[in-house]
């Protein structure tokens, strides 16, 4: 890839104009999950292909990545506009039916929890933000034993789809942190939209879902290519 491995952009936007950009100086953390910390997009792919397929709906690769981050009855509206309301329950059931037996193939991508491990030894305050239901979140923080990094978690059916900002200011209502304290890392556009709706210093990371170009187009305050950059960069 042409860009390089850290990309601090310089034609920030006026809301985060007036924010420090610092890293060092933040104190919480807020990651998304999918595609961010866990190498969950070519499952949600292949579940979403099933689910979709068994009630009559096909779609492209391309148009499920572009939904991951959203919550799943809101992607699901998205793929399938034509759906009722019933095939629409029928398609999200049937996804959680395919996807919840497969999920051990989700493994934290390399070096994460060593990523997570140093940030917590620095003081740090960790977070999710996630389009996840939280029966999904629970059970894959279940699976990775990874509860005991994150001070609070917070989901879609908790606090509205992304880009709604809720879910950040749940998390910083909830750490008594203010937004110039916190940044949010996450893949997809919404995540930096969300971000963004704040004036919260974000983190694009190019190895989840979207291309580089649809990330970096959305003006976040730093864009990564790698797991081992964002490490670099957040553990610095």
């Amino acid at each position: 890839m042409s860009e390089p491995l850290i990309n601090h952009n310089s034609s920030l936007s006026t809301s985060h104009s007036s924010t420090a950009h610092d890293l060092a100086d933040k104190t919480l953390i807020i990651f998304d999950w999918d595609g961010t910390l866990m190498d969950s997009i070519g499952l949600i792919v292949e579940s979403m292909h099933v689910a979709g397929e068994a009630h009559g709906f096909v779609t492209t690769d391309l148009a499920v990545q572009d939904i991951i981050g959203l919550s799943l009855l809101t992607g699901i509206d998205i793929l399938y506009p034509a759906a009722t309301d019933a095939q629409r329950l029928a398609i999200q059931q049937s996804y959680s039916d395919y996807y919840i037996p497969n999920s051990h193939r989700t493994p934290f991508f390399t070096p994460i929890e060593n990523m997570l491990q140093t940030l917590q030894s620095q003081g740090k305050q960790l977070a999710v933000a996630t389009g996840k239901k939280r029966r999904g979140l629970d059970r894959v923080l279940d699976a990775s034993g990874s509860h005991h990094y994150f001070e609070i978690t917070r989901c879609a059916d908790e606090s509205g789809s992304k880009p709604d900002p809720q879910m950040l200011n749940d998390i910083l209502n909830h750490t008594q942190k203010q937004i110039a304290d916190a940044v949010f890392i996450g893949d997809s556009i919404y995540d930096i939209q969300m971000a963004n709706k704040l004036g919260m210093t974000s983190i694009a990371v190019d190895y989840g879902t979207a291309a580089s170009a649809a990330l970096s187009a959305q003006q976040p305050t730093y864009q990564v290519e790698t797991p081992q950059a964002l490490a670099k960069l957040l553990c610095a």
